[in-house]
Parts: C-alpha cells; structure tokens; sequence
C-alpha cells in the first residue's frame, strides 16, 4: 500500500510540473508574438536523455535590437504571469543568441543568421517537435 502512495504522490508532482512548465511555455510563445519573434518552434525533450531540460523553445529575430525586445518581454510575461524568475540568462552583450534558463524551459532567442548556423533543430532532431506561427 505504501508503494502505491508513493507512486501516487509522484504521479501528482509530476502532472504538477507538467501543468506548470505547459503555462511557461504558453507564456514564453504568446510573449513571442507580441514582439514579432519568427519561426517559433518548440521542441520536447523528455524522452532523450542526455538533454540538458525538458523544453526549449527557439525563435528568431531579424536584428540585435528586436533579439532584446523578444528576451526582455519573455522575461517579464514569465514574471508577471508565471512568477518566475530566469534560473539563469545570457547573451545580452552581443544579442546574436540571448538564452533565458527556467531551468526545465529553455528559451533560445536568436538572430536569423546565428540560428542558420548552429541549427539546434537538427542537432535535437529525435526530439518531437511544434512549430506556433501565427
């Protein structure tokens, strides 16, 4: 009986944390449109191990300063809806590639010409993936 509470438990954290990183990610997508971010994409990577967290999610800019305006806004929507705060960021010297860390969400936030280079799709290709353009 033990074993199955337990089981339960953890099946109820879990769903927990499912729920939460789907409002994260919905946020972070909606927060994307509202600044024109292009070719959004997001990628599930449950299911390989050696990921490094459960989602990314990948957009692309046009210029440095649209690459600001797109992390700066996912940062405040993430703040003001989700109340959470970035595990960790970078990226905002140079504004090719900002990443924002919410630690089982990613967020790659890139100019076109930086995103045609290092082409993350491909390099997560086994991860299922679902494009959100408007």
């Amino acid at each position: 009986m033990e074993q199955l509470a337990s089981l339960s438990n953890r099946n109820k954290k879990s769903a927990a944390r499912l729920t939460k990183n789907s409002k994260i990610i919905k946020t972070i997508i909606a927060a994307i449109q509202e600044k024109k971010g292009e070719n959004i994409i997001s990628l599930d990577l449950r299911k390989i191990n050696e990921a490094v967290a459960d989602f990314f999610i990948i957009c692309e800019a046009s210029n440095s300063t649209q690459v600001k305006a797109l992390a700066e806004n996912i940062e405040f929507r993430i703040d003001e809806k989700c109340e959470e705060k970035p595990y960790h960021h970078e990226g905002f010297q140079q504004l090719q590639w900002v990443l924002i860390d919410y630690v089982n969400v990613v967020v790659h936030v890139m100019q076109s010409e930086t995103r045609k280079f290092y082409q993350l799709e491909e390099m997560w290709s086994d991860a299922a993936s679902q494009e959100h353009n408007e």
